[in-house]
């Protein structure tokens, strides 16, 4: 690490921990209820993965689903592992996310993140003696033959029927700029090959750090040292899918967000530093002279990606504690625990942006939609009503700057409409959206995160929409909040199925509205409704037309 402003060096002494290792999160999040605890013999090959994938796609509600930790994992020839694999321990649900962060509430994730990236803490460095991913250290001949190296590690098979070999799918990727000596984590995929040989979908990433170093590397005619860490804590690992400037140093980040320094020791083998309370970290270097086919491996857009070149690692050691749990996430087809840690962590700083770097009046919320298109493609946002039509023009278009592969579909709605109900969504669409003026396509967008094969065309597009009201729209058809709310105090009296209130879930004014209805109606919810028989007959006109709106004008 540098010793300049942007990345200080570490302050070598020992460090007060006010953060979770692995363990310590698995022990969080036991006691709240939140962790499976499987252990019968479950095979990583063709079980492990699809047994935790039933809770995503079973219709099991989201606040239901937790975290799965193997104690007896096997392969399809039998092979017992040492240690243990965890899945959906990062983000299975938003309350794991929150435990992990340590946040006092799911509406506290946004600030803390925007805390931690504008007030970092370096990290400490401690001794190697203190450093638990160091307790085993394998080099050299123990890492060659069958069942070593990283055939030795408990890896699962991400999408059994497609995947090409197990696939690291949590780990963070450390490199370092070779020029500002700046560190950078990113998580990428890992194939392993060999017990020394590794495949990492790297080059696909989108203005990815490791790929910037790679590329200097490349230049220089050197191979790449790396560190893939598996198991860190969690408020560390959380940096690896965030997007942050290349030259923000994530461990500093992650100690804002622990708010204080977070223990990291000199990897073994390599120079790069690594978080001290880590499971596992693979050393090796990435080769820049060639790139070897890898692939295929089902990805989080939802497709299998399929084979195409991408770098490759020689492993040189592996350090681990003496009992390692390997942490394995659940991606591709969305929702999944990958989308979840992403929405957390995007959401806010997509708002921060609108709101406070580009100023953006009557922003309240964005929303990336998760179910099947995974965040990126599909982008609503959400302002106060009666915001002028220039600002809500201003976020459609700002949406896209923050990153050059997000917001295919952006669509501005009012704060009535919410953005996680894609009916309620359909509905802002359906009536208050003139395609013909509110709507703009705009062309040459990066393609972004998604299926690629050799029909795969050289770039996207984007349409934006304004289904925010254009002028006063009668009330909403349902009957009003005092009734449904006592309606909901009658159904849980006489003890019928447990409800789930979906917005909308009463009717409310939307602007075309007169107070004089307001009597009409309370007069006919009092079943004096017939008085206003002689209030019709006195407005009789002959002149009318039928289905024609009674004017509220003044007559001269």
């Amino acid at each position: 690490m540098p010793s300049d402003s942007s990345n200080p060096a570490p302050t070598t002494g020992s460090a007060n921990v006010g953060y979770a290792d692995l363990s310590g999160h698995l022990a969080r999040l036991d006691q709240a209820g939140l962790l499976y605890t499987i252990h019968e013999p479950v095979n990583k090959d063709t079980e492990l993965h699809p047994l935790v994938r039933w809770q995503f796609r079973g219709g099991i509600p989201e606040h239901k689903r937790k975290a799965f930790l193997f104690k007896h994992v096997v392969d399809s020839a039998g092979r017992r592992y040492e240690g243990d694999v965890v899945v959906g321990a990062l983000a299975a649900t938003p309350e794991i996310y929150r435990i992990g962060m340590n946040a006092p509430s799911l509406q506290d994730i946004g600030p803390l993140w925007e805390k931690a990236i504008a007030n970092p803490i370096p990290p400490v460095e401690v001794d190697t003696a203190q450093a638990p991913c160091q307790e085993v250290i394998i080099e050299g001949q123990a890492l060659q033959g069958a069942g070593n190296g990283l055939e030795a590690l408990p890896i699962p098979i991400s999408t059994p029927g497609f995947d090409a070999a197990p696939y690291l799918t949590a780990a963070c990727v450390i490199t370092k700029d070779p020029d500002t000596g700046i560190q950078n984590m990113g998580t990428y995929r890992g194939q392993l090959k060999s017990p020394t040989r590794l495949g990492m979908m790297m080059l696909a990433n989108l203005r990815a750090g490791g790929l910037e170093h790679w590329k200097k590397y490349k230049a220089m005619n050197q191979r790449m040292p790396v560190a893939i860490v598996i198991g860190m804590p969690p408020v560390v690992n959380f940096q690896g899918p965030q997007k942050l400037p290349l030259d923000v140093d994530e461990m500093s980040v992650a100690g804002g967000l622990a708010g204080c320094p977070i223990r990291i020791v000199k990897a073994h083998g390599v120079d790069l530093w690594v978080p001290a309370e880590s499971e596992v970290v693979i050393e090796g270097f990435v080769e820049t002279a060639f790139l070897e086919p890898e692939g295929p491996f089902g990805e989080s857009h939802g497709y299998v990606a399929l084979e195409d070149y991408n770098t490759s690692v020689e492993v040189t050691a592996i350090t681990r504690r003496r009992h390692p749990t390997i942490m394995s996430i659940i991606s591709q087809v969305t929702p999944s625990e990958s989308s979840v840690i992403k929405k957390l962590a995007y959401e806010p700083l997509y708002l921060s942006h609108l709101k406070n770097v580009l100023g953006i009046r009557g922003i309240q919320k964005v929303i990336l939609h998760e179910a099947l298109t995974n965040l990126r493609k599909v982008v609503f946002l959400q302002f106060a009503r009666g915001t002028a039509k220039t600002e809500v023009w201003r976020g459609l278009t700002g949406a896209m700057t923050l990153q050059a592969a997000i917001g295919k579909f952006v669509i501005a709605v009012d704060d009535d409409i919410d953005p996680n109900n894609i009916d309620a969504v359909l509905w802002a669409m359906a009536y208050r959206c003139d395609p013909a003026q509110d709507t703009q396509v705009i062309r040459h967008r990066d393609l972004g995160h998604g299926p690629r094969s050799e029909h795969t065309p050289a770039s996207d597009s984007a349409m934006l929409i304004d289904a925010t009201m254009k002028y006063p729209m009668p009330p909403l058809a349902l009957p009003k909040r005092e009734f449904m709310e006592q309606a909901k105090r009658l159904w849980e009296k006489i003890g019928l199925p447990e409800l789930s209130p979906e917005s909308p879930w009463h009717g409310y004014d939307l602007g075309d509205w007169e107070p004089e209805w307001d009597k009409t109606a309370e007069l006919a919810t009092q079943g004096r409704w017939m008085e206003k028989l002689e209030d019709y007959v006195q407005r009789r006109d002959t002149q009318a037309k039928p289905n024609v709106p009674v004017s509220r004008k003044p007559t001269s």
